[in-house]
């Protein structure tokens, strides 16, 4: 049958690594008034949303939770995903990552093995599954990283993304971070705003941080970053155009200093106005601010 009808559902397949909150993404789904499945069989899949067409509009989103057991496994998903891409389903990959610290943790809290470890150590199998999953992380519309999210905050994520009735074309997070803390794992870009002097050495400015008009001014008082934040627009527009054209729906652009405090913070705002003054709607997320 045609991808293309009005009663075709719309599908979201949740993935990832195992530990990091697959499980608690299908409640949420669930909660949200979808239809999930956990576990289905990837050559299923195709099979699952002709049936939902069928209802009549009953069932009009569908989730469908997958795990990796193999290579064959693995391969079986991706062929679907490519032939309902070709129905022209509208299909979305939300993939939930986190560090391997945080997976260790997790496994062994609950004392279990991890599915792909076989004889060897749970961080054999968090490699064996990274390697396994690699080409599907790189074709995922949306990737949360779990690492330091409790159940409530990853909920609240997903909530955001999937409750609204109408879906915006393009929906942008902007987020400060430190360097010193690690990268984002789940940024499409990245923005280094250390080639700009640092209001941590400024003593009235230490203290206060991005958000602040004080150290606004100061750092695009310096010498270069009015014209980055100008550049750096300007390339956004060709991105999200880009983005649109592809079908992505959701962007990620981590923009980082060395303490994630003041400049970093006070570009990611401006950075911010410009994608909702060009249309895209955008959440903006500081997430080191205040954790020296």
């Amino acid at each position: 049958m045609s991808g293309t009808g009005e009663n075709v559902p719309e599908l979201v397949i949740i993935s990832g690594m195992s530990g990091a909150g697959r499980s608690t993404a299908a409640k949420c789904l669930e909660d949200l008034g979808w239809f999930v499945v956990d576990n289905l069989p990837p050559s299923l899949i195709p099979t699952m949303v002709d049936l939902g067409a069928r209802s009549q509009g009953a069932v009009a989103r569908i989730g469908v939770v997958v795990d990796v057991r193999g290579r064959r496994f693995f391969d079986d998903l991706l062929t679907s995903l490519e032939e309902l891409e070709r129905r022209g389903v509208r299909l979305r990959v939300v993939f939930l990552e986190a560090s391997d610290d945080a997976l260790v943790r997790r496994f062994e809290s609950v004392r279990r093995p991890h599915p792909l470890q076989g004889d060897g150590r749970i961080v054999d199998g968090i490699a064996r599954e990274r390697d396994l999953l690699r080409e599907l992380r790189g074709e995922a519309d949306l990737v949360i990283d779990t690492s330091s999210l409790n159940v409530h905050e990853l909920r609240a994520k997903l909530d955001a993304q999937f409750s609204g009735e109408g879906e915006p074309e393009l929906r942008a997070t902007v987020m400060s971070f430190g360097f010193k803390y690690g990268l984002p794992v789940d940024a499409d870009l990245v923005v280094d705003c250390r080639f700009l002097p640092n209001p941590h050495w400024v003593p009235e400015l230490r203290p206060r941080t991005g958000t602040d008009d004080e150290v606004a001014r100061y750092v695009f008082d310096q010498p270069g970053a009015k014209e980055f934040l100008d550049g750096y627009s300007e390339l956004l527009r060709i991105v999200t155009a880009g983005f649109r054209r592809e079908g992505k729906r959701y962007m990620t652009l981590a923009v980082g200093c060395t303490g994630g405090k003041h400049r970093s913070v006070a570009m990611s705002e401006r950075l911010a106005k410009r994608l909702i003054a060009d249309g895209v709607e955008t959440v903006l997320v500081h997430r080191d601010m205040g954790r020296e």
